[in-house]
């Protein structure tokens, strides 16, 4: 095979760019905003980038393929029907675009994911003729499932479901059952309508597994949609910054901030983030921030909860940690963190006061409790909190608790029942910072860091799964 194809993985948004090359040109896929990674890895590979190439204008990150074609001086092919504030190479459905000797693109419309969308197959010159070698799919055909159809609008969801599934279907008539599948999305992204289901794919295993070429249009079209559940707040921000033309990137470090102006920042609302570990946060942390650590998909909670453009002051061990949430933020439209402070969580308060614990437990804890064997150590739990998303939520819960999604708590903190607070998520990243919180607002809360599959064999009673699932 004439052409190298390598992922450019962001994991923390759940999605995938890829370069792809015949030793010498190459082109590039839906780029997220940080392209030094690509210019990096082109740099590595030896290959001059020549397109760059969008499959729709997105609503999870801010893209980088303006900037990287600025860069490079390549082509950047964006949809000719998308109204954009910005030069471009303008594509439609049955093109076909030269990129070598070696490779050549052609255009697919497959609407769905947007009204625009469009997909990209990556032919390679073999005996005089072409042959397709795999398609760029973007947020249409992903592995095992398709993109969601809501994000322009409730009101357009149940006909982009339609044009998705015709899309699809297309895909698999056009292309040999061997031809490998690329897309954007699927990897944990919310624009997705569930995960994938594997780690590669091709159009012939699709077929075999995906429901949207197994399933008839109007089945298809009822999981789907009955299957999605909430998506992040700020997305509504994505696609207009998308459209207007993103600047470039300010990856240089953030002033710091001593304890005073930390505590100014507090008392002034300003959201004020610990990139700690949950276990780090509770061990000691500065009273009024909110725990979101590196170790889950940050950006996307933090982007997610605030009021958007609120300034936001970033705390963690190391400066390398704080150069990695800013990379993180950026790729979703935060550009600049208001201050920053590293180091141990002591150096952060003006005095020991200001300091806080935060108890945490597992589900036996929470078992053996409601058992009337309190753990030592433990406030007794008056409300069981369950932060996880509604599909979560229906697909099984513990008997008695009280369900308020995450993203909703900070408008819903007074509905959460008095007493003491025991609050889960899947895992307990998000009830960390559902902790986090509610103890600014006063409570007092118990963390239950546990994995929720293990809450029935701990002893807990559930309530059954109500409908299928969907959520993350």
């Amino acid at each position: 095979m004439a052409v190298d194809v390598y992922v450019i993985a962001t994991s923390s948004l759940g999605d995938r760019s890829y370069l792809a090359s015949d030793g010498q040109q190459a082109v590039v896929v839906d780029p997220q905003r940080d392209i030094d990674r690509v210019l990096y890895l082109a740099g590595e590979k030896g290959v001059r980038i020549t397109h760059v190439l969008e499959t729709h204008v997105h609503n999870d990150y801010v893209s980088g393929g303006l900037e990287l074609a600025r860069m490079t001086g390549a082509q950047y092919l964006v949809a000719a029907a998308d109204e954009v504030d910005f030069a471009r190479t303008p594509v439609s459905d049955g093109e076909v675009v030269p990129v070598s000797d070696q490779l050549r693109l052609r255009v697919v419309a497959t609407a769905g994911h947007t009204f625009h969308h469009l997909s990209y197959v990556l032919d390679e010159a073999t005996g005089g003729d072409w042959r397709p070698v795999g398609v760029f799919t973007g947020g249409s055909l992903l592995f095992g499932t398709t993109g969601r159809t809501d994000l322009l609008g409730k009101q357009y969801a149940q006909d982009l479901a339609h044009q998705q599934y015709a899309s699809a279907k297309r895909l698999a008539e056009l292309l040999p059952d061997g031809v490998q599948v690329w897309p954007t999305h699927g990897f944990g992204s919310f624009c997705s309508a569930s995960q994938a289901d594997a780690p590669d794919s091709t159009i012939g295993r699709e077929k075999q597994v995906n429901p949207v070429l197994r399933l008839a249009a109007d089945e298809f079209v009822d999981q789907t949609l009955a299957g999605l559940d909430a998506y992040p707040a700020y997305y509504a921000h994505m696609g207009v910054a998308n459209l207007a033309g993103p600047a470039p990137v300010d990856l240089t470090p953030v002033s710091r901030a001593d304890a005073a102006e930390l505590g100014r920042r507090i008392a002034a609302g300003e959201w004020v983030v610990d990139l700690r570990h949950r276990k780090a946060y509770a061990a000691a942390h500065l009273a009024g921030t909110v725990s979101l650590g590196l170790d889950g998909p940050m950006s996307t909670w933090l982007g997610w909860l605030i009021d958007w453009g609120k300034p936001v002051t970033l705390l963690a061990e190391s400066p390398e940690q704080i150069a990695h949430a800013q990379r993180e933020l950026v790729r979703i439209g935060i550009d600049r963190p208001a201050a920053q402070a590293t180091g141990e969580a002591e150096r952060w308060a003006a005095d020991p006061g200001q300091l806080r614990e935060l108890k945490m437990a597992d589900f036996p804890a929470l078992a053996a409790a409601r058992a009337g064997r309190l753990p030592a150590g433990l406030p007794a739990p008056d409300v069981l909190l369950d932060v996880r998303m509604t599909n979560e939520w229906r697909g099984g819960h513990v008997d008695g608790a009280v369900h308020v999604p995450l993203p909703d708590l900070p408008e819903r903190l007074a509905e959460v029942p008095a007493g003491t607070v025991w609050v889960h998520c899947g895992s307990g990243y998000r009830a960390a910072a559902a902790a986090s919180l509610l103890v600014n607002a006063g409570r007092e809360v118990v963390v239950i860091n546990d994995k929720f599959d293990r809450a029935e064999a701990a002893g807990l009673a559930m309530v059954a799964p109500t409908t299928p699932t969907g959520g993350r």
